[in-house]
């Protein structure tokens, strides 16, 4: 089974993406917009701000089918924020739009604290948002959630990868699982009665900013870029900026993984390098680092307990993956 079976298909969502680059109208403004992990908006010379907007897609199924609805408020943050800071931003505050067929105020009420719990951890206020109850088209006991979030950031903030240089290296840091994406495959591969295995798969989507700002500060000239690893799993990488190559010389493998990740991605048969195109395969969040202190970001990660891996290095190009086949089969040959 692959994940067209599932009912996504990838390469549409990506085309699609291209046919609206081409529809909004060019702003001076906008220094970065459709296709980035965030739009970055220029205020004046001295200060610009950062926007996104995200969901938690069909995990929500589960969280619905379990009752588990803290969980999926933390996850529509950190699908958000973790996107402002892979351009530098720092979150500033977050709105929320939740749709029902019938409005639940005990289960709006656990999604609102989910949400404030995630606000909590990114170190940024919940300002408000939108509740629609949709009879018709939604059933009772459905909901659908989205997340808006703003930073703001100065020009010397921004990460868009200027400064690299060939050799560059790439560091993967852990997922908590399979975050907030894939579960419409993930969910053909789990039976609704396994119960346990599922609630661990609803494990939140990890949020990197108290991580993020800290290893920034301690190493203030040398994180050049980032990738919130999501939808479409190590496709995101290349999104750091479009003046480089990305070669993959290493991956987790499935034994490094949380071990309910491993059982469920063994179900997939054959189990190939198409997987490392859907999941986050246990990295949430990539670092692009100077060479130069790519051990000592290494060391800081390993102190505060942080499992990372140096996953490839950089060079000169155009935006493409290049040597994922020494490195992602390897990460599979483990069983």
């Amino acid at each position: 089974m692959d994940y067209k079976e599932s009912g996504v298909d990838i390469t549409k969502a990506d085309a699609f993406v291209q046919k609206i680059s081409a529809i909004v109208p060019p702003d001076a403004r906008v220094l970065s917009g459709v296709g980035g992990f965030a739009a970055v908006y220029k205020l004046n010379e001295q200060r610009y701000l950062a926007a996104c907007t995200d969901g938690v897609g069909t995990k929500l199924a589960w969280a619905q089918a379990l009752g588990q609805h803290h969980g999926v408020g933390i996850d529509l943050v950190a699908m958000c924020v973790n996107d402002l800071l892979c351009v530098g931003a720092t979150p500033l505050f977050f709105l929320d739009y939740m749709a029902f067929g019938q409005l639940d105020t005990d289960v709006s009420v656990e999604l609102i604290r989910g949400i404030a719990d995630g606000c909590q951890q990114s170190g940024m206020a919940l300002i408000g948002g939108e509740t629609a109850e949709m009879p018709g088209m939604y059933a009772d006991g459905e909901y659908d959630l989205a997340g808006f979030s703003v930073g703001d950031l100065t020009p010397n903030a921004l990460l868009d990868g200027r400064g690299a240089q060939d050799g560059d290296v790439l560091i993967g840091i852990a997922s908590t699982g399979f975050h907030s994406n894939g579960f419409s495959l993930l969910r053909k591969l789990v039976r609704p009665d396994e119960t346990e295995l599922i609630r661990q798969l609803l494990t939140p989507t990890r949020i990197y900013v108290k991580l993020f700002n800290a290893l920034r500060a301690q190493f203030p000239s040398a994180i050049l870029g980032a990738a919130h690893v999501t939808g479409s799993g190590i496709e995101n990488i290349p999104r750091i900026s479009d003046k480089m190559d990305y070669e993959l010389t290493h991956w987790p493998s499935l034994n490094e993984l949380p071990p309910f990740m491993g059982e469920v991605l063994r179900r997939i048969q054959p189990l190939n390098e198409s997987v490392f195109h859907i999941f986050n395969m246990g990295v949430g969040l990539v670092l692009l680092v100077k060479r130069a202190a790519a051990s000592g970001v290494l060391d800081a990660l390993r102190v505060r307990s942080e499992p990372a891996w140096e996953i490839g290095r950089v060079i000169s190009g155009s935006g493409r993956l290049a040597g994922t086949s020494v490195a992602l089969p390897a990460a599979l040959a483990a069983r």
